[in-house]
């Protein structure tokens, strides 16, 4: 676990850092709710844009220990807008992850374990301004249930309420 928590760390830090003209990066939270368990979740993401239509997504996300689950998952998401409008985004997700399953002992399912890895697709909506909020609705494939996100991402460095610093990043002109 150490181990994971260094890594994701050296991740978030590296993406943080980066200062290319041709990206944008953000960061932000959501809160979670799972359908199936009923649980509810937090979430932080960090946001780097390489250009107007993909976005990279390191996530961390974490559900209580008063829900049915306590869990939580790191992992990375790719995000493609497959509409853009002037106000409004409608992007894809594919993420991936480590899953960390708490309290997977009290579960009667019959191979529940610690350590998972899990893959989530699913479709969201956000705004285009500096700060952003989003809606995603995803599946998870291993676990054959569904979540929804629902929170923010500020876009550092943002000027022009379109969530683009023109200025620094030219490719969003």
């Amino acid at each position: 676990m150490n181990a994971t928590i260094y890594l994701m760390t050296l991740l978030f830090h590296l993406i943080i850092s980066i200062q290319c003209k041709s990206q944008t990066i953000g960061a932000g939270a959501s809160a979670i709710y799972n359908i199936q368990t009923e649980s509810f979740g937090a979430g932080a993401r960090v946001t780097v844009f390489p250009n107007s239509r993909i976005s990279l997504t390191p996530q961390f996300s974490y559900f209580f220990p008063f829900n049915k689950i306590n869990e939580y998952t790191i992992g990375l998401g790719l995000e493609g807008k497959f509409i853009k409008r002037e106000n409004i985004n409608l992007y894809a997700v594919l993420h991936g992850g480590y899953n960390s399953w708490i309290n997977y002992k009290s579960s009667g399912l019959k191979d529940a374990k610690t350590t998972n890895w899990n893959f989530e697709g699913g479709i969201g909506i956000s705004t285009n301004t500096c700060l952003r909020p989003f809606l995603e609705y995803r599946y998870n494939l291993k676990f054959r249930e569904t979540h929804l996100n629902l929170g923010f991402i500020f876009i550092f460095g943002c000027r022009n309420n379109k969530g683009l610093n023109t200025d620094k990043c030219p490719t969003f002109k």
